[in-house]
């Protein structure tokens, strides 16, 4: 096997790793921000790790394709009142609305299909 090429492997740690700040698309940030070593699809969209703050709650948004993830750190609570914990796994269904709540801040490995599409 031949070795691999930096410009074919990206590498980061997740705890000293620089997040990019979320921006939703009309300019509005919530403090949330995003680790996503795959610059191709749109931030935010496709494999990567999400960052809450404390006290944060995201927008009413509806999925556009299927989300999961998995809670590494902290605490989420979600619109219809589930609340979840670091461990859980969570599977939403294409078409999914919900929004999501973390008291004390959160940290979730992400998958997301397509972009999302705000609700109110």
């Amino acid at each position: 096997m031949q070795p691999i090429s930096p410009k074919d492997r990206r590498i980061a740690n997740i705890h000293s790793a620089t997040f990019t700040p979320f921006v939703y698309p009309d300019g509005i940030a919530l403090g949330d921000a995003v680790l996503q070593l795959d610059d191709g699809p749109p931030l935010g969209v496709g494999f990567h790790v999400y960052r809450m703050p404390p006290g944060m709650t995201t927008r009413g948004h509806r999925h556009n394709g299927h989300e999961q993830f998995l809670i590494l750190e902290g605490e989420l609570h979600e619109s219809d009142g589930t609340i979840l914990r670091a461990g859980d796994m969570v599977f939403y269904r294409d078409g999914t609305e919900h929004n999501s709540f973390t008291p004390n801040g959160c940290l979730l490995a992400v998958h997301i299909a397509a972009p999302e599409t705000p609700v109110e």
